[in-house]
Parts: structure tokens; sequence; C-alpha cells
């Protein structure tokens, strides 16, 4: 570049020394320099304008032929754009395979803007959600799916769970969003039909439900009988003592599995359409801490309840109390004789926290992902001690879903474990609201 510079201010050095020496000639200098430059200002605008002929007229048409710096300039310029026309073409060649292999796809696809303004979507997205190209491009998609719950979802940014909802065009179908971001807060929606899977767990769940019916009239007969046997276990042969206690002790093991099954069916069954009302937790929480203490009797537990909070929920008092209940007899179950338990009850400023935390033998952390599944057992052979029925995390899970809640399960080999409800503010009912209701029973 440096060789090419030193090039052109040589010639015009040798230029204007050509006009000097002509002008010497003809004996005016002034008038030489003068022609000389408007010379060279004509042959530049000439080159200027076949410059701009050449970039807003022709199409990919070779560069104009031209010595020095504008020949150089038309080649430099020509090579220029024959690399940007060759990066377009690989670039919309991949953007056309992408269009191409997601328009194969049988979930849905759409991009958006990070105010929700829709700028692709594969074919699929027609289908299952009723998008029409070109009229819907640009419109906000949460004004295509006209669902409150949508849009919440959509503008939270909190997209680690999928959202389950019922197509806008069609509501047989049951479609599952996940939504990613990227870019400037951009939005990639993948939507999958799982019809198929949602009526599976439907028939799952009235299976069970319908199973634990049936099962719940010949176990009351059962027990029924063996009670009346054990009663009378004086007319009856000594060795058949044992064999009618082990059966009592079965049969109700069996009720108690029934019973927790029904309760899970009609919790998930009823969701959170249920009546809300204003649940006082702190007389709820002392209530279950006395059974507790009356259950523990014997193992010598050391049972604390703090109450940080007068404040309350807004719910399904019978879930709730099915809920706490369940984890606080469970720390009751699992943890040693002269052991500890701390029931606390408070508040910040996310929401109100109901936490149980005890001295035992803790959990190892592999087991705790999949503590809340039904029948799962961290350790199979404590169940049997113990009489539980694999239920009581699962129903917990299914009633803080129902309340908007999480569920936080922490705990150390050895040093116990502590088991937390997070439930947001939007939950929470002040204790005047709860002293007003109270008022308004009595």
């Amino acid at each position: 570049m440096r060789n090419h510079w030193r090039h052109y201010v040589r010639l015009l050095v040798y230029s204007l020394l050509g006009c000097i020496i002509v002008g010497l000639i003809i004996g005016s200098v002034a008038w030489a320099l003068v022609f000389g430059l408007t010379a060279y200002l004509g042959w530049t605008l000439t080159q200027a304008f076949r410059m701009h002929r050449w970039l807003y007229q022709a199409k990919m048409e070779d560069p104009p032929e031209s010595r020095g710096l504008w020949g150089d300039l038309f080649d430099g310029i020509h090579r220029l754009q024959v690399q940007h026309y060759r990066s377009r073409d690989r670039l919309q060649a991949m953007i056309d395979r992408i269009q191409e292999s997601t328009n194969a796809l049988k979930d849905a696809v759409v991009m958006t803007n990070s105010e929700g303004a829709m700028d692709w979507w594969n074919q699929s997205a027609e289908k299952l959600l009723g998008f029409k190209y070109p009229t819907d491009r640009g419109q906000l998609i949460y004004n295509l799916i006209r669902t409150p719950i949508f849009k919440r979802y959509f503008a939270s940014k909190k997209y680690q769970e999928p959202l389950i909802l019922n197509a806008p065009n069609n509501p047989n179908l049951k479609l599952q969003f996940h939504i990613t971001l990227f870019g400037e807060d951009d939005r990639l929606l993948l939507v999958q039909d799982v019809t198929r899977l949602y009526r599976l767990e439907e028939m799952r769940r009235d299976f069970v439900s319908n199973v634990s019916h049936e099962l719940r009239t010949p176990l009351t007969v059962i027990s029924g009988y063996l009670e009346t046997l054990i009663d009378n276990a004086d007319e009856l042969p000594p060795r058949w003592n044992r064999a009618m206690n082990q059966m009592q002790q079965q049969a109700q093991r069996m009720e108690a599995l029934v019973n927790d099954l029904l309760l899970l069916s009609r919790i998930e069954n009823d969701g959170s359409n249920f009546k809300a009302t204003l649940v006082d937790v702190d007389s709820m929480l002392r209530a279950i801490c006395d059974d507790a203490r009356a259950l523990s009797q014997e193992k010598g537990h050391r049972i604390e309840l703090s109450l940080e909070s007068a404040a309350g929920l807004t719910g399904n008092e019978t879930q709730l109390h099915s809920a706490f209940s369940n984890i606080v007899m469970n720390a009751v179950k699992y943890t040693p004789p002269n052991g500890e338990i701390r029931v606390r009850w408070f508040e910040d400023k996310k929401g109100v926290h109901f936490a149980v935390r005890d001295s035992g033998i803790g959990i190892d952390p592999l087991h705790i992902p999949r503590l809340t599944e039904r029948f799962y057992r961290a350790d199979p052979s404590r169940a049997a001690d113990t009489g539980g029925t694999g239920l009581g995390l699962a129903i917990v899970k299914h009633v803080l879903i129902n309340h908007d809640g999480e569920l936080e399960i922490t705990s150390h080999i050895g040093a116990g474990s502590t088991f937390t409800c997070h439930f947001p503010r939007t939950r929470m009912a002040s204790a005047e609201a709860l002293a007003e209701a109270e008022d308004v029973r009595d």
C-alpha cells in the first residue's frame, strides 16, 4: 500500500512538473497549471460518475476499466462485492436449510423479539397454534394465544418448568410450551402436542382412583372381621393370635395406602379449582405439633415450634393440613430416639415459609430429586419399620403446586434434613384479615 501511494505522489509531482515546463515554453505557467488541474479534475469526475453508475445501476457487472488509483478502487470494490455476495449466498443457504429442517419438525417453533412480536414460525405452528403467514407476522404472540396464564408465563422469564395449555384453535389438544431466551431477551418457543400423554395420565389417575374406591369396601369388611376375631381371641386357638395380629397390621397398612391414594387422586383432580379460604396457619401448626408429640412419646423427641409470623395463607385448609402434617410426621418417623425436630413458620420479602428440620440420619443427595415421586423410597429397608405408604411427599408436591408453592429439600448424611415449603406473597393472608374472618365465623 505504501508503494502505491508513493507511485501516485510521484505521478502527481511529474504531472505538475510537466505543466510547469509547458507553461515555461508557452510563457504562462499559471494557465498551464490551470489547464492541467482542470483536465485532472475532469478525468476524476468522469471516473466518479462511472463508479456511481456501476454501483447503483449495474447488477454484478465487471468493474469499469481504468488505470492508477481509480483502477485499484474499482478492482478492490469489485472483490469486496464478490466476497459479500458469496457470504450472503452461504448465509441464505444456511437459513433456508434451517427453515426446511424446522418445517419438517412435528413440534411448533416460533421466534419472537423481546416484546413478543412474532418474527418467524414453522409450518407446525400454523397447524397447532393457528398462525397465518404473513398476516400474523409482527403480531404479539399473547394476542393470538389469548390466555392470561400464558401472558404471565411469557413475561416472567422463569422458564425452568414448561407450561401446558389447550391449543388456541382446538380445545381438544393439549400443548406444552418450552421457552428459551436468546439474544437481547428474544424468545424461542418450542410447542409440543402432549395430548396423548395427557390422556394417558388422566387414564392412570382414573384407574388409581377407581381401584382405590373398589378396594376400600373389601378392606373395611376384612378389617371389621379381624377386629371381631381379635376381640374374641380367648375363644380361638392360641396359635392363631400371631396370624391375626399380622393380618390386622397389614390390613391397616393397606387402608392407609388406599386413603393416601384417594387423597392424592382428589388433590390432582381438584387442582387449584377450589374455593380459597383464609387459613390460620398458626393454629394449624400448633395442632399438628401436638399430634406429633403424642406420636413420638416413646421416642422422646424434642419438638419445637417457632411461629415467627402471624400471617396465614389463602387456599384449601384440608390440602394444606395434609401437606404440613405429612412433613412433620415424616420427621417423627425418620428421626432416631431423643432426636430434635424444629418446626418454623416465618416470612421475608419473598413470601411466607414453612420449614421442618430434624436431626435424623440424613438423605443421600442422589435421592433428593426423586423424593416427591409416588412410592419412591430413599431407603426401602426403612419403609417396613415406619409403615409409610411412599405417597406423603407426592401429596405435598401436588398441594404446593395447587397453592403456587415450591418444595426445597436440603440434607446431609449424618446431619439431618430440612424440608421447606415456600409460598409467594400473593398467597399470604394478613393477621388482620384472619381476625376479621374469625369474627365473621363467630
